[in-house]
């Protein structure tokens, strides 16, 4: 699964994060924090929280809006 990251900028593509790259962040420091960009799925990000807790884990997914506008948004995700 592959998930892109929250732009440092609006005039910016996102980057992209591979799964595995997530479940190493989190085996390193227990928990984290991400912030994921509005072009994400929210299937994807149910997926994504799905994994973690079939892994024991708790998941919270919300998402954070940053503006007025209706494509101001992005996910946040804590993975404890």
């Amino acid at each position: 699964m592959e998930l892109k990251t929250a732009r440092s900028n609006t005039n910016k593509k996102p980057k992209k994060i591979e799964l595995k790259k997530i479940e190493d962040m989190v085996k390193k420091e227990g928990s984290v924090i991400l912030y994921f960009d509005r072009e994400n799925s929210h299937k994807d990000l149910l997926e994504l929280q799905e994994h973690f807790e079939n892994e024991g884990k708790s998941v919270y997914l919300r998402e954070v809006r940053y503006g007025l506008a209706d494509n101001e948004y992005m996910y946040e995700v804590h993975i404890l």
